[in-house]
């Protein structure tokens, strides 16, 4: 039986292009504890979509927790100019919110 992560990978060979697919799947690397893969597709993500934003909030979450703060800030910050260029105003406020938890 696949697991779901395997489950996901053979859908997005199905439809590479998948935004949403290709963000799943990073959270469920994620879940399963592997932070270096899901930084891994959490970018593959943001360069395929530069406008998903809810990537960008998740891969700076995962920068910080790996005390990357730097890092994360300035994902972060990238993730907050695509959330107003799509004109989300909750997803810019939450990540607002988590630029000052960085300071």
């Amino acid at each position: 039986m696949p697991t779901r992560r395997e489950k996901l990978q053979l859908m997005l060979k199905d439809n590479p292009q998948d935004a949403f697919l290709a963000y799943g799947l990073a959270i469920e690397i994620l879940k399963e504890g592997d932070s270096a893969g899901a930084i891994e597709q959490f970018e593959k993500v943001i360069a395929d979509h530069p406008d998903y934003q809810a990537a960008y909030f998740q891969l700076g979450q995962s920068l910080a927790n790996l005390g990357r703060v730097d890092d994360a800030r300035r994902t972060v910050e990238a993730g907050l100019l695509a959330a107003r260029r799509i004109g989300d105003d909750h997803a810019a406020a939450e990540m607002e919110g988590f630029l000052l938890t960085l300071s």
